[in-house]
């Protein structure tokens, strides 16, 4: 994994910030618990506790609301099978979901979460945010096969929200 995307925050971020940066947290503790098997909750705890918002060594994490952070980690690892599952119906023939890179891994199962689960979240809105989180890990052609995915997945999880947006609706 590159190194984790962080900025200097000032505490007073707006609920669309935090909410991205919950997303991208849920990402980096999604990808810690498939690379170290590491205990689901205490990854949690860890992160919500010491991570979301502080400063460690010459990094400050971006201040993030702890439980959509919470929800985003906890629900995609009760549902993993269910969104592994989807994602392999939405890959191409040649890729394994367990093949792709455990970063592209943790993003992916994090936004179909979203989608199966935070119905208050526009589907278009999940794409977006986990294709930003995409650019913020990788720099050549990773973006654009997580937006492809993504796509395919939002289809066959909300197939009417987004025949609603494809009529000149706004995303």
């Amino acid at each position: 994994m590159t190194s984790s995307p962080a900025t200097s925050g000032d505490g007073a971020k707006p609920k669309a910030s935090r909410r991205s940066a919950a997303r991208l947290a849920a990402v980096q503790a999604l990808y810690q618990i498939d690379l170290n098997e590491s205990d689901v909750q205490s990854v949690v705890n860890e992160f919500v506790d010491h991570r979301l918002g502080a400063s460690i060594e010459d990094m400050t994490f971006l201040a993030a609301d702890p439980a959509m952070f919470t929800d985003i980690v906890l629900g995609t690892v009760a549902r993993r099978d269910e969104i592994r599952d989807l994602l392999g119906q939405c890959l191409d023939k040649d890729r394994v979901l367990q093949r792709l890179e455990t970063v592209m891994q943790s993003l992916l199962q994090a936004a179909v979460y979203e989608m199966l689960a935070r119905i208050d979240v526009p589907v278009r809105v999940v794409i977006h945010e986990y294709v930003e989180i995409a650019h913020a890990f990788f720099s050549e052609g990773e973006p654009g096969f997580a937006n492809g995915v993504l796509d395919r997945a939002a289809r066959k999880i909300r197939p009417d929200e987004l025949r609603e947006n494809s009529h000149g609706g706004s995303a």
